[in-house]
Order: C-alpha cells, then sequence, then structure tokens
C-alpha cells in the first residue's frame, strides 16, 4: 500500500500534524511533521522533516473570519503537503478527538451520522470538541473523497467499572452523560502497546502511567487496560497542571460566583488558563522555567504539583492493591529529572528505589535493579497511535 496519511490535532490556536507513509510495514514510517501555530494572531506554518531538519517556518496569511480560519490553516497543511508527497497520494486522515462519550469506544470511520453525534458532544468538551470537529469539517469541503478517522482520547478508558466512572449523583443526571470519562487515551493506549518491549511478563501487572505535560493525568492498569484515572468529566480534574487547576472542591466554584461575583465563563477560564503551576507560581505554567527560577514562588509551585501527584499515585496504587511499575512519559515526564526524582522518593513506600544516576541521564530504567517497584520513562507517541488505527481500518477488507 503506497500513499500517505495524514494525522491532525486541532486546537484552538494551532493545527498540530504528522505524515505518515510505509503503511504496510509493522510500524507506520513519520515522514514529517509540523503545526500551523498562531491562528488566532500570527498565523506561522512550521515543518521538521524525521529527523529533525527544518523543512519550513514562514509567516502564512489566515481569514480575519473566526470561523473560516481552521480551513485556511488546513489548507496550508494541504497545499504543503501537495508539494512535497511526489508521487505518493493521501490515503487517509486520522484526527485526533477529545470526546467520545459513552457511544464510541473505539476509532470511526467519519461519517454524516458520526458527525452528528460528535457534535452532541461538544457541551462535555467545549475547549477542545469543537476544534477538533472544525478540522474534520475542514479537510470534508478540501478533500471530500478522502477517508476521514476519529481517534478519542477516552476510548482506553471504557474498559473502567461502573464505580470508577459514576459520581454521587442523581441517576437522572448520570444518565445526561455526567460521569468520569478520563482522557489522554491515545497517549496511554501507546505506553500500554509498548510496555511488553520493557517490563516483559510484567507489563500485564499493576502499572501506573503517569502523563506529565501541560496537561497532565495518571493511569492505573492492569492487564494493560485501564482501571482507573486522575482525569474524570472534564480535562480539569487529577492533578495539578500547567495552567489548569486539577481536583478542586466544588464548593470553592460555588463560592467564586455567589461571593466574589465572578460569572460561570470567567470562572472557567481561570481554572483553564490562570491556575495550575502559573497560578501558584505568578511566574509560569511551563515546568522547565519554574526549575530554572530562584523564586519562592516558583519552588512552592513545584512543591504542590509533586504533592499532587504523590496523592493521587497512592489513591491508583490502592485501586490495582499494589504497584509493580510506575512510568513517566509526555513532556514533565520524559524531561524532569527533577519532577521524577521527587516523585520516586516521594513514594519510596511503595517499594521504588530510585537509580539517581539513571533518571538524571534519562535512561529508560530509573529504578534500581533491586526496587521491588520498577521504574521508567518512555516517550508517548500518540501521533503514531492515530497512524496505526489508520493502517488497521484502510487494511481492513470491506
Amino acid at each position: 500500500m503506497t500513499g500517505i496519511v495524514l494525522v491532525i490535532n486541532a486546537g484552538s490556536s494551532s493545527v498540530k500534524f504528522a505524515t505518515f507513509s510505509e503503511l504496510s510495514q509493522r510500524v507506520p514510517v513519520r515522514l514529517a511533521h509540523g503545526a500551523v501555530e498562531g491562528i488566532g494572531d500570527a498565523a506561522r506554518l512550521r515543518v521538521w522533516s524525521h529527523d529533525g531538519a527544518v523543512l519550513q517556518d514562514q509567516s502564512i496569511a489566515l481569514s480575519d473570519d473566526p470561523e473560516q480560519k481552521h480551513d485556511d490553516a488546513l489548507a496550508q497543511v494541504l497545499d504543503w503537503l501537495a508539494r512535497h508527497a511526489g508521487d505518493r497520494h493521501l490515503l487517509a486522515v486520522g484526527h485526533r478527538v477529545v470526546h467520545g462519550g459513552v457511544t464510541f469506544d473505539r476509532p470511526v470511520r467519519i461519517t454524516p451520522q458520526v458527525m452528528r453525534e460528535l457534535e452532541q458532544l461538544v457541551s462535555l468538551a467545549p475547549l477542545h470538541q469543537p476544534h477538533n470537529l472544525a478540522a474534520i469539517r475542514a479537510i470534508s469541503r478540501q478533500q471530500p473523497d478522502v477517508l476521514q478517522l476519529a481517534c478519542f482520547d477516552t476510548a482506553f478508558h471504557t474498559t473502567q467499572t461502573w464505580v470508577e466512572q459514576a459520581f454521587a449523583l442523581p441517576r437522572s443526571i448520570s444518565d445526561k452523560g455526567v460521569r468520569r470519562y478520563g482522557f489522554h487515551g491515545l497517549s496511554y493506549e501507546y505506553i500500554a502497546g509498548v510496555l511488553p518491549a520493557h517490563l516483559g511478563d510484567a507489563a500485564d501487572g499493576r502499572v501506573v502511567v503517569a502523563h506529565l505535560g501541560n496537561g497532565a493525568s495518571m493511569c492505573a492498569m492492569q492487564g494493560r487496560k485501564s482501571v482507573s484515572s486522575t482525569m474524570g468529566f472534564t480535562a480539569l480534574e487529577g492533578l495539578m497542571m500547567g495552567t489548569r487547576c486539577g481536583s478542586l472542591d466544588p464548593g470553592v466554584v460555588l463560592h467564586l460566583i455567589t461571593q466574589l461575583g465572578m460569572t460561570p465563563q470567567a470562572v472557567e477560564h481561570l481554572l483553564y488558563h490562570h491556575s495550575g503551576l502559573l497560578g501558584v507560581s505568578a511566574i509560569s505554567g511551563d515546568m522547565r522555567s519554574l526549575q530554572a527560577s530562584a523564586a519562592p514562588e516558583a519552588s512552592a509551585a513545584i512543591d504542590l504539583y509533586v504533592h499532587r501527584i504523590h496523592h493521587e499515585l497512592g489513591a491508583l496504587a490502592a485501586s490495582l492493591q499494589g504497584l509493580d511499575a510506575l512510568v513517566f512519559t509526555a513532556g514533565v515526564g520524559e524531561h524532569s529529572a527533577l519532577v521524577r526524582e521527587r516523585v520516586c522518593r516521594a513514594a519510596a513506600w511503595l517499594g521504588i528505589e530510585l537509580d539517581v544516576a539513571a533518571n538524571q541521564q534519562h535512561a529508560t530504567r530509573i529504578s534500581t535493579p533491586g526496587s521491588r517497584v520498577s521504574g521508567w520513562v518512555i516517550p508517548t507517541n500518540e501521533e503514531l497511535m492515530i497512524a496505526q488505527h489508520v493502517r488497521s481500518l484502510l487494511q481492513k477488507p470491506d
């Protein structure tokens, strides 16, 4: 099978993409990756080759109409692809879609009916779903005959039990979809797939994966399936994040509205964009900046960040009735030796014994040979996970 698969991850201010080829091989090969950034302001198209060489980096013009911006951004991506694809043609497009609700527990071919169902889920992920769907519609208008596939961040967590998914709310509300869904599922699915290569038979044991990026969550797995996760109804719950607050007493939200006079929209903006590391430090939501800062507020933000991870790790270990391995992934998890060290030292009571030198060197295994609970650093690859799903669909007989 010759051709190219395009993987799209569309957000409010950027459209990230990657191209894959060689779908006949066991693992699709990434050819290039890039992003249209600054969609709401000064847009720029950046593209890199598989080895990191810069292929394009230039300002681009987008429409002043907000409804047209994603169409223009995708048109720029498709134009770049057409000029660099050579004799390969576009086989399919795979999209990261944040919310699949209770209906979609696996990737699905996008049809008009599927789009109608996904539009009904916008209220469950108002900051993400509209942009995911805007990219799908843009591709449909520009390449109407190209197959498109939706891959869901919630799907991996559908293996959780009812008690893990339920809130203690009236059933009349739960029946309207108010429940814990979990997110970062494409990342966890990828890690679950590569665990045997690192952990061997222990891959099917009691594993907690910490996806620590600007958005952060943790997932407890057994048999490489989701048992419990820190994110719930929205991507706000659980860990403290770059700009998101993580778990919060619901009474705080009521207080902000009824006593401090904030509107629901202002509260939403506060909790998603001005809390977390940024809110606590008043310096930055980027862990790298905070680690480089001598300000006590930066240190305090890191202290709280690690405390929240330790707190949630204990809860996830309890849900697994023990722990065999802890895996760090995503931007902070893969690159911050300080965060990993502090988390592992705080969790020594669980049986994790850190190999300090290995951790500083960003080795794959960061626990000592004799550690009862092993510690790992495994890079995630959500783009590849989506490409693999597209390949599986393309290889199915009609």
